[in-house]
């Protein structure tokens, strides 16, 4: 919904701004929106980076969601 609202507004859909989506979730402990914008990425061909990692392991860590926070490290290194 956010990631829609901000193309309708004429701002793009990249890895930045995904980033900055995925940054704002880890400050609120949103670890499942998080992911689901890492889905998004996926489904759109945005390519994830290390930001785009380490954002969404911090989202997962604030919630106390240790084992979604490991299975994230290990995608980032198959990478």
């Amino acid at each position: 919904l956010l990631m829609e609202d901000m193309q309708r507004r004429g701002v793009p859909r990249n890895t930045i701004t995904y980033n900055a989506a995925i940054s704002a979730c880890a400050k609120g402990a949103q670890w499942k929106m998080a992911l689901l914008l890492m889905e998004d990425m996926q489904d759109k061909g945005v390519p994830a980076n290390t930001i785009t990692y380490n954002a969404s392991i911090s989202a997962c860590e604030k919630a106390g969601e240790w084992l979604q926070a490991l299975k994230l490290m290990q995608g980032m290194r198959c990478q």
